[in-house]
C-alpha cells in the first residue's frame, strides 16, 4: 500500500462514457472521457437506445484509457466506485454492469454512487479546502437542487426544480429559436452578441417553497413569443432572445441561492453541474457573492459536465465511511439526492 486510497471510478448516465482515478477524493490521477455529443446533434437531443449502444461501444477502452493514464493496473485501485443514478436506465447499467464485473473480478470493492452527490463533488476536486458546511446548487440537464450540504454525503435539501431543470430549460429554448443541440453552449453564444434587457421575460416563484424552481413558464414565455412573432411576421433578434432568456435564468438561480445564504448565515456557495459552465451564470454568482461577502466555488469546465472524476471524488468519502454495495445493484434511473 501506498498510504493513500485509489479509486478507479466509472460514469455513464447519459451520453458521456467516462471513467478515471481519483487520489484521496482530491487528486485526479486520470479522467478520460468519450462524448456522444456529434452522433446525438442529428436527432437534437440524446437518444437513450443509441447512447446505451455507444457505452457498450466504448467502456472497456475507456476504463484501459484511465487505468494507463494513471500508470496503474486494476491490483493497484482500493474500490471500483460507479454512478448507479439518477440517469438514463440504459445508460446507467452499462456502467453498473461494467463496474460489478471489474469489482468482482478484481475482488475489490464495489460503491454506487449518486450522481447528484458526483456534480457537488465535483469541486472538492479544483478546492482543496472546500469542506462542509456549505450552500451546494447543482444545475445540470436533469437537475436543478439547491442544498445545505452538512457533511460529504449529508444533504438537506432547500429547493429543487418543480418541472424543467434549468439545462433541459436551455436545450428546449434553443431548439425552438433554431440553435441546436447542445443548447446551454448555443445560447451562451448567441447570448454575447444580445441585448438581456430587450425581452421581459418571467422569473416565476413557487407558492409557499421560497427555495424551488420553476422554468416551464418561462420556456412557455419564450414559445409564445416566437409564435407571436411567426404571426405577424415580425423577425427575431435570436441573439436578443438568448440573452433575455439566459438572464430570466441566471437572475432566478443567483436569488434563490443568495437569499438561501443570507438567511440562513451560509458565508460559502459552491456552484456544480453543466449549467455553471455558463458564463453569465458564473459572472452572476461571482458579482452577488461578492457583494455579499460569500466565498463562490465554482468548478473548472471539465468537471461542470458529466465525468467519472467527481464520482471517485464522491465515492472517497463513502469509501471512508465503510459504505460498500453488493453484486445485486442497480440502475436507479429516478435516484433522489441523499438516497443511496
Amino acid at each position: 500500500m501506498n498510504g493513500h486510497t485509489d479509486i478507479l471510478a466509472i460514469e455513464t448516465s447519459c451520453d458521456e462514457t467516462a471513467a478515471a482515478v481519483i487520489r484521496d477524493g482530491r487528486e485526479v490521477l486520470s479522467n478520460v472521457i468519450y462524448t456522444q455529443i456529434a452522433m446525438h446533434t442529428t436527432y437534437g437531443g440524446v437518444v437513450p437506445e443509441l447512447a446505451s449502444r455507444a457505452h457498450i461501444e466504448k467502456i472497456n477502452a475507456v476504463v484501459r484509457a484511465a487505468l494507463s493514464d494513471a500508470k496503474m493496473a486494476l491490483p493497484d485501485v482500493d474500490a471500483v466506485a460507479v454512478t448507479n443514478g439518477p440517469g438514463l436506465v440504459g445508460a446507467l447499467l452499462v456502467g453498473v454492469a461494467e463496474a460489478k464485473a471489474i469489482a468482482w473480478a478484481a475482488q475489490k470493492p464495489l460503491i454506487g454512487v449518486n450522481h447528484i452527490e458526483g456534480h457537488i463533488a465535483a469541486n472538492y476536486l479544483a478546492h482543496p479546502e472546500l469542506v462542509p458546511p456549505y450552500l451546494g446548487l447543482v444545475v445540470s440537464g436533469g437537475h436543478t437542487h439547491l442544498a445545505v450540504v452538512r457533511d460529504y454525503a449529508s444533504f438537506e435539501i432547500l429547493g429543487r426544480t418543480v418541472d424543467d431543470a434549468a439545462g433541459e430549460a436551455f436545450d428546449k429554448v434553443a431548439r425552438a429559436v433554431g440553435l441546436g443541440y447542445p443548447g446551454g453552449p448555443k445560447i451562451d453564444a448567441a447570448a454575447k452578441e444580445g441585448n438581456a434587457e430587450a425581452i421581459a421575460f418571467p422569473r416565476a416563484k413557487v407558492n409557499g417553497s421560497e427555495y424551488d424552481f420553476s422554468f416551464s413558464g418561462l420556456k412557455s414565455a419564450v414559445l409564445n413569443y416566437l409564435n407571436h412573432a411567426e404571426m405577424t411576421h415580425e423577425e427575431v433578434n435570436r441573439a436578443d432572445l438568448a440573452a433575455s432568456f439566459q438572464k430570466a435564468v441566471v437572475d432566478v438561480l443567483v436569488g434563490h441561492t443568495m437569499r438561501a445564504a443570507k438567511e440562513l448565515g451560509i458565508g460559502a456557495v459552491a456552484v456544480s453541474g453543466g449549467v455553471s459552465a455558463n458564463s453569465a451564470l458564473r459572472a452572476g454568482f461571482e458579482e452577488a457573492c461578492g457583494k455579499a461577502g460569500v466565498k463562490l466555488y465554482l468548478p473548472p469546465l471539465i468537471y461542470c459536465t458529466d465525468n467519472a472524476a467527481m464520482i471517485g471524488a464522491a465515492a472517497y468519502h463513502e469509501y471512508l465511511s465503510g459504505r460498500r454495495s453488493g453484486y445485486d445493484l442497480n440502475a436507479v434511473p429516478g435516484l433522489k439526492l441523499g438516497e443511496r
